[in-house]
């Protein structure tokens, strides 16, 4: 019940994210964009209700270039006019400034530690002229991959033992998120998320 109850939760604040993405930007038929950090799965799969939501959402799917890391066969099927890459973000197979816009969400956490995420923020500041970096705040008192309130605020140790899937997440503050780019962001603080908007204006 509770999985269900966050998973209605995620789904609504990910589609707040898409509007503020595209109130941002204000993205055309013709603006190109890497999605960095799909799942296999189509829209709505199991219990992770709001993968992929970009992709089932966003107006021009066949300007979309979704990449990520395990092979992405179902994402294909699912998602047949969006152009599929296996690659690490951290180090992505495009050109400079290759794409319009970025689109990340809720990815950098999962990449390893600061280097290694200051290694992906840079890799999608380096293909993208603008982009759109998301995570779980940090100070937000419910940890949201676990759903144990507090959990994340304890010591590693203490963390891990309690709740394992922490071992392999690296929450983010607003500060700490901003230090990972090489030039000035704007950071979106919803409470739950943090959001990282920066690029060419």
């Amino acid at each position: 019940m509770l999985r269900q109850v966050a998973s209605k939760v995620s789904l609504r604040s990910r589609s707040r994210k898409l509007e503020l993405f595209l109130e941002t930007f204000h993205p055309g038929a013709d603006t190109s964009v890497v999605d960095v950090g799909v799942t296999d799965s189509g829209f709505g799969a199991g219990g992770a209700a709001s993968d992929n939501f970009f992709e089932a959402a966003y107006p021009w799917p066949d300007r979309i270039t979704a990449v990520g890391v395990t092979g992405l066969e179902r994402f294909a099927a699912a998602f047949p006019a969006v152009r599929t890459v296996q690659a690490d973000g951290r180090s992505l197979p495009f050109a400079d400034g290759e794409f319009d816009l970025a689109f990340s969400n809720a990815v950098v956490e999962h990449v390893g530690g600061r280097d290694a995420q200051q290694a992906f923020v840079h890799e999608v500041c380096r293909v993208a002229q603008r982009v759109f970096v998301t995570t779980p705040n940090r100070w937000f008192p419910i940890e949201v991959h676990t759903l144990w309130p507090l959990v994340h605020w304890l010591p590693k140790r203490a963390s891990h033992r309690l709740a394992p899937a922490l071992e392999h997440i690296e929450l983010l503050s607003p500060a700490e998120l901003r230090s990972l780019f090489p030039y000035p962001v704007r950071i979106v603080n919803t409470g739950v998320t943090l959001i990282a908007i920066g690029g060419d204006a």
